[in-house]
């Protein structure tokens, strides 16, 4: 009996330690999320500087939004379109946005 109980314990150890790191996983996604945002960012203000524009297409209707001033909108264009967070589409928007003048 004694084999069994520890058998059991390793086994639930081992659950245990895999949801934690499953649950840790996440976390890091979000914080990967908003770096690349972030990137993104501020790679699209180096572009506006230096005037570059950026021949591939938005996402559908993303655009179209912004221009009727549907920023909320556009943010769940992005994100449909893309599979983004809530935090990077907004990000993304923003920059699509350009500099406020």
């Amino acid at each position: 009996m004694a084999v069994v109980d520890i058998a059991l314990a390793v086994l639930m150890v081992g659950v245990v330690l895999l949801l934690a790191a499953r649950l840790a996983s996440p976390r890091q996604d979000r914080a990967t999320a908003a770096r690349l945002a972030e990137i993104e960012r501020r790679l699209q203000l180096l572009m506006n500087h230096l005037g570059v524009v950026d021949v591939r297409p938005d996402p559908p209707g993303v655009r179209e939004y912004l221009a009727r001033g549907q920023k909320i909108q556009a943010i769940k264009a992005y994100r449909e379109a893309t599979g983004v967070d809530l935090r990077a589409a907004k990000e993304a928007v923003k920059a699509m946005m350009g500099p406020i003048s």
